[in-house]
């Protein structure tokens, strides 16, 4: 590295800035199918980000460089994919360019996606059933706790009527909710009662089934039979009970922690025998009818499946050997997920096996049980929530700005300036990098200019060495890094979101979902970067993606001819389950719009059927206990004794009380429409959402709301 030499011994030769046609562009993507084109395309981005993997058959890039949704799975016309870019258009453009004038960040739910996922599963059952010669029939449930959105939960009612499938609850208030939904069901749905209960969790569940809802009484803990038979016998209801039961077999992933002997819930074998004597004493064995259990969830491999499911069938016949009634298994959740596109057994964000898989190897493996045994066959019922909701929803999120460390491209002047100032075994270390330089001694070369940084640091501290000088040396250490090849180029891009809200699985137990721009897919990415999110938290980045990625190949952010930001626009897939129901309130940043989107016939092939603002100030100020009311007027009252301008003042105090906390271009804040020092960006003065909001109706046929 001669030139390296040269500048490094500026001290003695100052010579021209060397380096000048390094290239610190993006590191080449992996190789590309040999049939891949020269020029930059949209195969070349699909292949890149694994959509391919991850995103069939509900995902593709279409011509134009634009992700596009397929509503219908494999069955989607072209005429029917849906254009992402053009619905973020439609709903973040201003109402007077016929926009909804919605914020980003954005939820953008796609039901027809969600009826497809239902009718895939039941479809995936039902010809297992047919083709191995099954007797019972498939019915399953959805968790709410995975997504309790009241428009996702009824869209799965009314999706499912025509195949029974019913609902799952955990708790008093998803009970109530799962209640009031069913009363639109099929009758024959079941409401399956799991988690820990009291009284009133068991009167409401035994209140449904006097409601003639198709209601389960899971046990998880031995006491609960002792309610559940005193509170039947007070309000006349002949209960339905199951048991969930604690299961040898155990998934060693993250998400096999419910399960095993050591398992949070279910019962043991001993446990399950004292069950069935109680019901016995009390003339209730009849009431006893299904069984439960859960492997745990993204279960990576059929082999893993069979071996749980195969310990289960034989508890439930010899639960009909003993008496009970049985007639229906729940095998839970456990139905996986393939959040990278690999199709791997061992890992926690894939799985080794199709939808068909899966539900070919649950049938044979009861049938063959329970036809060994003479048992007869039961109705099978799944808790697959994550695979029913995780594809429907799409977090978009905006780049609104980028960051990198700049150092300075100093002088030779500024060189021989620096050499000047160092002194001791600073000097020393400087005039050892210079001779390592010379002879090309890369390792050694580097190991003196990270002792010059750390030398010239301390005596920064201790106050002999000033900030240019300081600033120098940072800029000579990557000179050094470039030239020997070791720099870092991955920039930063901040992005309008909280990760604590909308990607709490993230930062809560390192869950990845795949993240792509959802545009610009036909041009070559020219940066690698992490994500740094809103929050005043260091925990507030992704800095890990699919693939192994500690960093996302994504585009330059571009400027227009105003000199203001072109927006750029990434996408989290996949992230319909638990995203929504965990997600706090760091920084006091709330949750993000949401619409609701149908394919159509319209123009752009979608319509939206709802459009909900995300939270403002003042909403997630209330979940906090205060009174943004009260609030407003003591401030109104400080502006009144304190400025001149203070009508002005109070009505975009006002609006900040009402927008979102997230960032918005300055043009559109109250107080001032001055330009600032954050990238353009401060806080957003919506017009009024209430006419978006309230216009909607709860039935489809009311839900013409914009069409695309």
């Amino acid at each position: 590295m001669p030139a390296l030499a040269c500048c490094v011994d500026a001290a003695v030769s100052p010579p021209p800035y060397a380096f000048a046609g390094w290239d610190s562009s993006l590191p080449e993507p992996p190789p590309l199918p040999a049939a891949a084109a020269a020029a930059w395309s949209p195969a070349h981005s699909s292949f890149l980000y694994r959509l391919d993997g991850w995103g069939a058959p509900y995902f593709n890039v279409n011509s134009n460089g634009n992700v596009s949704v397929r509503p219908h799975g494999d069955g989607t016309l072209p005429h029917q994919e849906i254009d992402l870019l053009k619905v973020v258009k439609k709903v973040s453009g201003p109402k007077s360019s016929g926009g909804l004038g919605l914020q980003i960040p954005l939820i953008v739910r796609f039901p027809d996606v969600l009826k497809h996922r239902l009718e895939s599963i039941h479809s995936a059952f039902e010809f297992a059933i047919q083709s191995q010669g099954y007797d019972a029939h498939y019915q399953g449930v959805y968790p709410v706790k995975c997504n309790q959105d009241r428009f996702v939960v009824e869209d799965i009612v009314k999706f499912g009527s025509g195949f029974r499938f019913g609902l799952e609850a955990g708790s008093k208030p998803e009970l109530l909710l799962a209640m009031s939904c069913l009363c639109t069901g099929s009758p024959e749905a079941f409401l399956v009662c799991n988690g820990f209960k009291d009284v009133e969790y068991i009167s409401l569940a035994l209140l449904a089934r006097k409601l003639h809802l198709n209601t389960v009484i899971v046990l998880e803990q031995e006491e609960e039979l002792g309610i559940v038979i005193d509170a039947s016998k007070k309000l006349g209801v002949r209960p339905v009970i199951g048991v969930r039961a604690k299961l040898r077999t155990k998934h060693s992933g993250h998400f096999g922690s419910t399960s095993g002997e050591k398992g949070k819930f279910g019962l043991t074998t001993t446990q399950i025998l004292r069950i069935v004597k109680k019901l016995q004493d009390h003339e209730m064995l009849d009431c006893f009818q299904l069984l439960h259990f859960h492997i745990g969830s993204q279960i990576p491999c059929t082999a893993l499946l069979a071996d749980g499911v195969g310990e289960a069938a034989q508890v439930y016949c010899e639960l009909d050997r003993l008496g009970a009634r049985m007639r229906v298994i729940d095998i839970g959740g456990g139905l996986g997920i393939d959040y990278d596109g690999s199709k791997s057994q061992e890992s926690d964000i894939s799985v080794g096996y199709t939808l068909q898989e899966y539900a070919s190897a649950v049938v044979e493996t009861i049938g063959s049980v329970c036809s060994r045994k003479g048992v007869k066959h039961p109705v099978i019922c799944s808790e697959s929530g994550r695979a029913i909701v995780s594809h429907h929803s799409i977090l978009v999120l905006e780049a609104v700005s980028s960051s990198c460390i700049d150092f300075p491209q100093f002088s030779p002047d500024g060189l021989e300036y620096l050499a000047e100032s160092l002194t001791g075994e600073a000097l020393a270390d400087y005039q050892n990098l210079s001779e390592a330089a010379i002879h090309g001694e890369y390792d050694l070369g580097l190991f003196y200019a990270e002792q010059l940084k750390q030398r010239c640091v301390e005596q920064f501290k201790q106050g002999s060495l000033g900030m240019e000088q300081l600033a120098a040396v940072d800029g000579l250490c990557d000179l050094v890094s470039k030239e020997i090849g070791v720099s870092d180029p991955v920039q930063t891009y901040n992005v309008n979101v909280s990760v604590f809200t909308s990607i709490p699985d993230f930062w809560g137990i390192g869950q990845l979902f795949p993240i792509i721009p959802i545009h610009r897919l036909d041009e070559k990415p020219g940066v690698r970067a992490i994500l740094s999110d809103l929050t005043c938290d260091s925990d507030g980045m992704i800095n890990k993606f699919i693939g192994g990625e500690s960093s996302l190949p994504l585009h330059k952010l571009e400027s227009n001819t105003n000199g203001e930001g072109s927006p750029y626009y990434l996408g989290m897939f996949l992230g319909g389950a638990y995203e929504e129901a965990l997600g706090g309130f760091h920084n006091l940043f709330g949750g993000p719009s949401v619409v609701r989107v149908s394919q159509s016939d319209g123009p752009h092939g979608f319509a939206v059927t709802r459009a909900v603002p995300g939270q403002s100030c003042g909403d997630v100020l209330r979940v906090m206990q205060y009174e943004p009311e009260l609030m407003f007027q003591t401030l109104k009252h400080r502006i009144e004794e304190f400025a001149d301008d203070g009508g002005t003042l109070v009505s975009g105090l006002a609006c900040s009380f009402n927008n979102m906390p997230y960032l918005a271009p300055a043009a559109s804040c109250s107080l001032t429409a001055a330009g600032n020092g954050n990238n353009g960006y401060l806080y957003l003065n919506d017009e009024s959402y209430e006419s978006s909001a309230d216009s909607v109706g709860v039935e489809e046929d009311q839900w013409s709301y914009c069409i695309a």
